[in-house]
Formats: structure tokens, C-alpha cells, sequence
């Protein structure tokens, strides 16, 4: 399946630059958010790959949903996909913007790839290993490294987004004495965490699920893990929700070394 993944994401990686050094027209969806033709034509891409290998296995794809068209998950596994997390870094010409592709089983990440095509670089998770990607000019892998999160040091370094911080992410920050802490765009916190960079990364503020996945995928395949504010593993295929929308997450923390027992 990783393989899949793989050929999927650097595929629609190649696509999206094509439109990142060209210019792109910008576009917003229903709730206002930003969509670019790289989102389409990635996305497309991806579902094609997902869809030749895997044909009984839905999709929740970000693009799709927006079009009205999302299968029924409730009790299956799935994928979700992101093409491009990070449009609004995409659109200010940031380049950490990623592209997300997991797999959900009983609710759980259990494999995926985050794939930042203009940092040259990927993360993939799979059960019992997560790895970094080197990836090169012709959108080849050209190194494949292990990696793991790190043991919790005595000064926690956080990460935050880069355009959803707030006060409550401020107030989390204080209350666990965090030493250190790095704005960073897309899914790519995540992944930092994965690999030792950092210790912790606070969501205060909406997320949905095809954001977070590929990520979280990386994340628990390195031994870290993602709770609720109440301390409870995120799961995935949130549908029927009373509160929100089907596929939105609640708050959240993810953590590297550290699980559990720091003030939320």
C-alpha cells in the first residue's frame, strides 16, 4: 500500500509544482477557504492511483467532499487525502505545503505519507516504522531514512501553526513551561515531532480530518501519539456529528516522547 502511497504522492507532488513556478488562479470554496487548480489536478492523480490499486477500498478526498461527492465510510476502512495541505502557504509562495494520503482502519492512521515536493523531502508511516524521504530533482527517491521521536527533555520545544495560533494555544504554552516554540505551515508539525525535532504540537482550532491523518500516521508509526483535550486517542471517520461537521476533529495534542499527563 505505502508503495501506492508513494508513486501516488510524488506524482501529484510533480503536478503541483508545475502550477506553483507557472502562477495559479485562486479560487474559494463554500466555506470561504482558498482552492487552487494544483488542489484538482492533484487530487485527481491520487484518487486515479487509489482507485487502479485498491478499487474496493472509498476515499474521503478534501476536493470531492467540497463537490458533494463522499462515500459512506461508517464502519470501513479508508482512505483520506489532502492533495495540498497548506494552500494559503502555497499561495503566499511558502513552500512548506504538503501533499496527505492515509490509511484508516477501526478508526486508527495506520499508514501514510506526507510529501512536501518543494522542500524535496517525505514522511511515511506504517506500522512499527515511520521513515524521511530525500527526494530529488526528477521526483525520485534518493535516501530513506528511519526515524523516531525523541525521548522528552527537561525544556519542551512546541510547534504551532503558522496561521491558526491563538490564545488558547498561547495559555498551553505557559502552563507547560515550553521553552521554544516554531510556527510552521501544513502537516508538516507532524512530522518534526516524528522525527526528534520538537516535543509537542497543540491544536486549539479546526481541523478536519484529511488535514491531520497522513501526519498522524507518520507520528504514532514513531512512537508518538495524538489525544483530545480530555486525553483520549484521536479517531478518525467521525461521521453523524452533533456538533460539527462529518470528518471535523475536535482539539487536539500530539505529542513526541510524551503521552499523557501535561495540562491541556
Amino acid at each position: 500500500m505505502l508503495a501506492t502511497f508513494e508513486k501516488a504522492a510524488l506524482e501529484a507532488g510533480q503536478a503541483i509544482l508545475e502550477v506553483y513556478r507557472a502562477g495559479y488562479a485562486v479560487a474559494l470554496k463554500q466555506d470561504m477557504s482558498p482552492v487552487t487548480l494544483a488542489d484538482e489536478k492533484a487530487e485527481r492523480i491520487i484518487l486515479r492511483h487509489l482507485e487502479r490499486d485498491f478499487p474496493h477500498i472509498p476515499a474521503i478526498a478534501e476536493e470531492q467532499v467540497s463537490a458533494g461527492q463522499i462515500p459512506d465510510v461508517r464502519g470501513r476502512a479508508f482512505f483520506l487525502v489532502d492533495p495540498l495541505d497548506g494552500t494559503r502557504e502555497f499561495i503566499e509562495h511558502r513552500d512548506e505545503f504538503t501533499v496527505n494520503i492515509a490509511y484508516v482502519e477501526n478508526g486508527i492512521p495506520v499508514t501514510g505519507i506526507v510529501y512536501a515536493p518543494a522542500l524535496g523531502i517525505a514522511f511515511t508511516g506504517e506500522p512499527g516504522r515511520a521513515r524521511k524521504l530525500i527526494v530529488d530533482e526528477h521526483f525520485a527517491v534518493s535516501d530513506r531514512l528511519t526515524i523516531a521521536v525523541r525521548e522528552r527533555p527537561a525544556k519542551l520545544t512546541a510547534l504551532a501553526s503558522r496561521c491558526n495560533s491563538n490564545a488558547r494555544t498561547e495559555d498551553f504554552l505557559t502552563d507547560n513551561a515550553v521553552s521554544a516554540c516554531t510556527s510552521i505551515g501544513s502537516s508538516l508539525k507532524f512530522c518534526l515531532l516524528a522525527e526528534g525535532k520538537a516535543d509537542v504540537y497543540p491544536r486549539f482550532g479546526r481541523t478536519m480530518e484529511w488535514d491531520t491523518a497522513a501526519g498522524d500516521a507518520v507520528l504514532r508509526a514513531a512512537g508518538g501519539t495524538t489525544v483530545t483535550v480530555a486525553g483520549s486517542l484521536l479517531t478518525y471517520g467521525k461521521t453523524d456529528q452533533n456538533e460539527d461537521a462529518d470528518f471535523a476533529n475536535p482539539h487536539f495534542i500530539c505529542w513526541g516522547g510524551q503521552k499523557h499527563g501535561v495540562s491541556a
